[in-house]
């Protein structure tokens, strides 16, 4: 695998446990089809980051399952810190740049649409541009990535809401930073997300 010290891609997810991933979709079709679905998330998003040239950093929301599939000399293992979403991917990316890390990009396991390619486009709007942000169709956003740790962009957001992105654009141009946009998709977070995909529900 060729290795690209300089870029890092960091994939957020959640320890697959029953009744603790997918809360909002199991609402409606119930713990044990959510976590069916989260693990076929968490398999697409595999699918699409192993083959990505550069460091990978895996972080895990609870501890670091050794036993899982995700193959450690691909992915290199950490467990998230923080009290919200927001601290957690500060502190993330605060981690890369201490390790000398120059394009740093974060996902979350929840985008059944994104592809290697949206993330190759990422790291290569990081070239040009200070900020690249992949925005979800539910106002928030499935990427984020620079260049040197911005923490305003993570300060003072309502996680989860529909304001995400608009607030963090509104960071960005405060700070006066470029910024580089990916194709808007769709996360899987309650059931009218599924539809058209009725083979996350497939055994």
């Amino acid at each position: 695998m060729i290795k690209n010290k300089d870029t890092l891609l960091m994939i957020f997810i959640k320890n697959p446990v029953k009744g603790k991933v997918k809360t909002r979709l199991a609402k409606t079709i119930g713990d044990e089809k959510a976590l069916d679905v989260y693990h076929k998330l968490l398999k697409h998003t595999q699918k699409i980051t192993s083959p990505i040239s550069g460091d990978k950093l895996l972080f895990y929301s609870d501890f670091i399952d050794s036993a899982d599939n995700w193959n450690a000399e691909l992915f290199q293992k950490q467990v998230q810190t923080g009290s919200d979403l927001g601290e957690r991917m500060s502190n993330a990316f605060q981690l890369a740049f201490l390790k000398k890390h120059k394009k740093v990009i974060i996902i979350g396991s929840d985008c059944i649409d994104l592809t290697a390619k949206h993330i190759d486009e990422a790291f290569n709007l990081l070239e040009e541009k200070d900020i690249v942000i992949g925005p979800a169709k539910d106002g928030g956003y499935y990427l984020v990535g620079m260049k040197a740790l911005h923490q305003t962009l993570f300060l003072n957001k309502k996680w989860s809401s529909s304001s995400v992105f608009s607030d963090t654009i509104e960071s960005v141009r405060s700070l006066n930073l470029s910024l580089g946009l990916l194709e808007e998709l769709s996360d899987i977070d309650d059931e009218k997300d599924l539809k058209g995909k009725n083979y996350l529900l497939r055994n």
